[in-house]
């Protein structure tokens, strides 16, 4: 058989002539029927692994999701997509989105935890029938929330380290069944998914604070540095508020040290409500707890850690016997271009200033002015 001179150039063997002389030979050996399918399956693995490509290039776990998302829809044209998953591998927080017809939507999944389904996932870790599921798992309380949406597939997300999530597709729009191709075109992308998730949660540990999930030290004077960089290249003002849980050592020693850690962990989720996106919080160590506003100044600031402090003392920690009231001192420094500080000379100001709302009174916030040490304005509650 002639050989394709050019390499640069794709050789379709079908055209060779010698072919055409035998194709009804080769069709009635089934011959050509494998070609083709070999041919099919040629362009599954090109569309897999541009699919693969474009998964690993996102840097965060909502654009993995995302991206996952618009390659399953445009392939198979769900009618919804749902996705649950863990952000912290040892906490049982839970996210979860929802896509109806290619736009996401809000759906009340009452679903505290999906640690339960970890078992029976690591001996079925394949897309299968959500039937199927609902029947081996004796329509256990997740099995039943589950059903309100009617999905047609479930499919897990694993790692090393156990369940990342769950992906549920709904029918296909058009009605028709997913072919045993599907499952595997499905079942391949989402290891690639799987492995995508994992390196994001192993990336995200090196920078996290394990017991609250905010940033750690080590990140947030990172932060700070860059964002002193840009406060010295143009006219904005930021901020950094400290803040340290009063009398926290009555917590541990009354309650226990499980006690203190649930305070902290609700502290975290309380900041992170009570803060923009772009802002950076951070446990900087023990029940220590930084903010960086980004181009904000000192009565944005103040008005923030404001916020911070009542929202502290609002909260409600389920435990039992019921614990004390939290409270918080905070300390606020702003720099700017004229500041001409280091990070570590920031980080020591604002709690030089957090400092002092302790010894005067706790539960307040204090604002140390820029070049007057001795010009502390504290404002309490």
């Amino acid at each position: 058989m002639k050989k394709n001179e050019n390499p640069d150039e794709e050789y379709n063997f079908l055209l060779d002539p010698k072919i055409k002389d035998n194709h009804a030979l080769l069709h009635e050996l089934g011959v050509l029927d494998y070609v083709d399918l070999l041919e099919k399956e040629i362009t599954n693995d090109k569309s897999l692994l541009a699919g693969a490509l474009e998964i690993f290039n996102q840097t965060t776990i909502n654009d993995i999701i995302e991206v996952t998302m618009r390659q399953i829809s445009d392939r198979f044209l769900p009618s919804l997509i749902v996705f649950l998953w863990k952000p912290i591998m040892n906490r049982d927080d839970l996210i979860i989105k929802s896509y109806k017809d290619n736009e996401l939507v809000d759906m009340d999944l009452k679903i505290e935890n999906i640690n339960i389904l970890e078992p029976f996932f690591q001996i079925y870790p394949r897309p299968m029938a959500f039937d199927l599921f609902s029947y081996e798992m004796n329509s256990n309380e997740i099995t039943k929330t589950l059903e309100s949406i009617n999905p047609k597939l479930i499919i897990p997300i694993l790692g090393p380290s156990g369940l990342y999530g769950l992906m549920l597709m709904g029918p296909k729009a058009a009605g028709a069944e997913y072919s045993n191709a599907d499952l595997l075109f499905i079942s391949n992308l989402m290891s690639f998914a799987s492995k995508a998730v994992q390196n994001n949660l192993h990336y995200e540990r090196t920078l996290r604070d394990v017991k609250t999930g905010l940033y750690n030290n080590g990140f947030f004077m990172t932060r700070l540095s860059e964002e002193v960089a840009r406060t010295n290249r143009n006219e904005s003002r930021s901020s950094v508020i400290i803040m340290d849980v009063d009398k926290f050592k009555n917590f541990n020693d009354t309650y226990g040290h499980i006690a203190g850690d649930r305070v902290l962990e609700n502290l975290a989720i309380t900041i992170k409500q009570g803060i923009r996106l772009a802002d950076v919080a951070s446990r900087f160590g023990g029940e220590e707890f930084t903010v960086l506003l980004p181009d904000t100044d000192t009565d944005m600031a103040w008005l923030v850690a404001e916020r911070l402090r009542n929202m502290v003392a609002a909260m409600k920690i389920p435990w039992d016997p019921p614990l004390p009231q939290v409270f918080i001192s905070l300390g606020i420094f702003t720099f700017d271009r004229n500041s001409k500080l280091t990070e570590e000379e920031i980080v020591e100001r604002a709690d030089t200033a957090m400092y002092h709302s302790k010894q005067t009174g706790r539960n307040r916030t204090t604002i140390w002015e820029a070049g007057l040490p001795n010009k502390i304005l504290t404002k309490g509650p």
